[in-house]
Parts: C-alpha cells; structure tokens; sequence
C-alpha cells in the first residue's frame, strides 16, 4: 500500500465548507432572481472546449493564460477561459434559438493566472448575454440589470464605467496610428491602473506608436468634466472620424436608455481610461468597481459582435456582460455585508433524547418536511446537552425537544437557540408555532 498523501490544494482554488457555501448561494441567489427579472432564460455549456474554439479569441494573454492539453484521443482541448466564447458557439450551433435571445449562466471557468487577493485560478463567472439586437437598449438592459444586482446586495459606493472601443478606434487614428494598432492601444489603455499613466505612454511606444501619438492619446483619454461635458469635447477633437462619432453615437443613447431605465446618473462614469482588454470588443464596453475595498473590477463586459460569426460565417450583434462572484463575496466578506444568521440553511434540529423515543423524533421530522420547514434530524451519540451545543455551533435557530412525557401527552418542546426560551405545544401546533418563532430575531 501507497505512503499516506499529504492533503492539500492546487494553488488558486479553494475548498468551499458548508458556511462558505451558503454565503455564495445567497449571493447566486439574488444574482439570479435579478437576471429572470430582466427576462433572462439560463444556459450551460461544457468545461472542456476543443482548442480551435478557444484559441485566438481573447488575445494574447487570453491564449496564454488558457489552460490547453491533448486528450487520450490526442485531441485539443482547453478548459474555458470564459463563458462568452462557448455562448457564441452554441449560438452558432443551434441557429434556430429565438433572436434576441437573452441568456444567463452561472458557471466556473480557469485561468493559469497568479493567485492574489480576489484572483483564482478556478472561479465562478456570472454572465448576462442579449444575442441578435444592434440597439444600444440590449446594452443598457445589461448594464441595469448589473446595477440592480447590485443594489440587491447592498452595495452603495460603487460606480459603473463605460467607454467604446469605437471610440478608442478613433482615438487610434487621430494619433497618427493606424486603424489595425487599435487592439495595442486598448491592451495598453487596459493596464491604466497597474501602471499609471507614464507606464502606459511607455507601453503604447513599446507597441509600436509614437511618442507624439502616444502624447496626443493621453491628452484625449485626460478630458475632463461630466459624462455630457466629456462627449462634447470628445465630439470636437473626433468629429471628422466615422469610428469615433459612430462611438459617441452609442455612448449617447446608452445613456440615454440608462436614465429611461431609471439607472442613477450618479453611478455611471463615462471614462475614456476603460479599454477591456480582451480583442472580442467592438462597441460599448462597460464594469463595474466599488469604491472601498479597491479590489479591481466586480463586473466586466460589452458589445462584441463580430465573435460569433468566427463559429458560423455570419455576424450577429451580441452584448453581455460578467459578474465575478469570487470578487463579489470577497468584498462583502470584508464589508460585513453578508446577514449575521446566515450559516446555515437548516432552520430546526430535531433531537433525540432516547433510542426508545427516535420513532416519535422521526414523526415529528416528517410532519415538519411535509411543510417544507428545514429540518435536520439528531443521529449522533450524544446527549440533549450536546445536541443544544451542535445547534449553537451550526447557527441553528430552534430546536425541537420530544421525551418519554412529552410522548405520552402528544406534545413537544419547542426551545427558540437565538432567546434560550422554551414553549411546550401540542403537536397538531407545532409548525404554526415553529414559523412564528422563526420569525423571531
């Protein structure tokens, strides 16, 4: 027989115990009331794609950062890097799904990153996707949607951040580059605030543009003043760049839309600085940070519609946008926000205080399953005192108490973990009692 093996994880992904769990499937929870809200139906695809789905979609960090291997058929393949790129090509699979289609999907992707504070390898991703409508609406449904999200968490200090990558098409070419450069630019622009804005004139020369260009980039990206005030003046420096006003075309009635939609103005930034790295963007891209902890973006996406007719030939207009749950929770964990009760979902123990009285235990736990009250039942060794300890231990709010008296009358204890008061009842009472008790804070 084999040594034993040391216990341990593959760096950058976690085990989730029960309390962890029930504070993610809080937040999925909500996430996913909030998507069916906005008419959002739910997806799934597989982990592992074939390499020629994944390769060249993302960049060049995407492709490196995908994990990639050969199958015992010695076939590519990948795990997905994302949940964009599988969408577009079951889009271009099964043709005959409704347009618009508007889709949600709740699943873990990899990426042979470096683990840090709020960056895994293995994580989940949150996405919202509209395929088959050009209109700046499907964008700022997106773009509603994650504020609503938000909101529902309890987050209040945090803005949500769009720009074009039309625009910045336009920006590109004002600055003496060409049109093909836009991609450097945007990966440039993307590293903002890793690097500063000397770091990016540094890595916009590196890329190939000019120092005057680069200068002349900079200086558009620092306009200043209010969401209206910055489209204005950036109108006047692109108004003879069909990129760029088709952009600024879009950026207004985005936000148009957006104040229809009853989205606060206040919480939207037009900033120039966002770029989205990723080379799938062609229009309005747009995320979301929260203003304490700074912890990078908590939702990232926009308009790309050119990917899917990489799969079927033919372009179809598509906008969507991610919601980094690893991030969410970690920033809600050090924000407090989650409730103080929430650890665990089982709202009654059932004891046992005796072998001889386990068939009137078992009574009372199907009764109260027949409710859809959640129960668990007592099947250790210890003693009443114990059991109480293993209700307090799991948060559990009531616990129910049956013994050879309580048998013989038809009643039982009822004992609330959260006030230490205890109330006997007749049986045929017990789960009118029990919900009244839950109630109880």
């Amino acid at each position: 027989m084999s040594k034993n093996i040391k216990p341990r994880l593959y760096k950058g992904t976690r085990d989730f115990l029960p309390e962890q769990m029930i504070k993610r499937n809080y937040v999925i929870d909500i996430i996913k009331n909030i998507f069916k809200k906005f008419g959002f139906d739910p997806l799934e695809t597989p982990a592992m794609e074939l390499w020629e789905t994944l390769s060249g979609k993302y960049g060049e960090e995407g492709d490196r950062l995908t994990y990639r291997f050969i199958d015992r058929g010695k076939r590519e393949v990948g795990l997905r890097y994302d949940l964009t790129v599988p969408l577009s090509r079951v889009i271009a699979l099964y043709p005959e799904i409704s347009k618009p289609f508007k889709r949600y999907q709740i699943q873990p992707v990899w990426r042979a990153d470096k683990p840090q504070k709020g960056r895994f390898r293995e994580f989940y991703q949150c996405d919202i996707d509209i395929i088959g409508s050009s209109s700046m609406l499907a964008d700022a449904e997106i773009i509603a949607a994650l504020y609503h999200v938000l909101i529902a968490l309890k987050f209040k200090r945090f803005s949500i951040r769009i720009n074009s990558r039309k625009i910045l098409s336009g920006i590109t070419e004002i600055s003496g580059a060409t049109l093909e450069k836009e991609a450097d630019v945007a990966r440039s622009i993307d590293k903002f605030d890793k690097i500063g804005l000397n770091g990016v004139r540094e890595e916009l020369i590196s890329r190939g543009i000019k120092s005057g260009g680069a200068d002349k980039i900079l200086q558009v990206l620092g306009i200043e003043g209010s969401n209206k005030v910055r489209l204005s003046k950036l109108t006047d420096l692109l108004k003879n760049n069909k990129a760029g006003m088709a952009g600024i075309k879009e950026m207004e009635d985005l936000l148009s839309y957006l104040k229809m939609l009853e989205v606060p103005e206040k919480q939207i930034l037009f900033d120039l600085y966002l770029a989205r790295g990723l080379d799938y963007y062609t229009g309005p891209i747009y995320e979301t940070v929260v203003d304490e902890p700074r912890i990078g973006s908590i939702t990232g996406g926009g308009r790309y519609d050119n990917l899917i007719g990489l799969f079927s030939g033919q372009n179809q207009p598509a906008t969507g946008s991610s919601i980094g749950l690893e991030r969410i929770i970690t920033v809600m964990d050090e924000l407090k926000m989650f409730p103080e009760d929430l650890k665990t979902s089982v709202e009654v123990l059932i004891t046992v205080f005796d072998s001889t009285c386990l068939p009137y235990s078992i009574k009372i736990v199907n009764l109260l399953r027949r409710e859809n009250i959640n129960c668990d039942l007592y099947s250790g060794d210890s003693k009443l005192r114990g059991q109480f300890g293993l209700a307090n231990d799991r948060n559990i709010p009531i616990a129910v108490v049956a013994g050879p008296d309580e048998i013989k009358i038809n009643t039982v204890n009822i004992k609330n973990m959260r006030t230490g008061q205890q109330v006997n009842v007749p049986l045929e009472n017990m789960v009118n009692e029990i919900r009244q008790q839950l109630r109880i804070k």
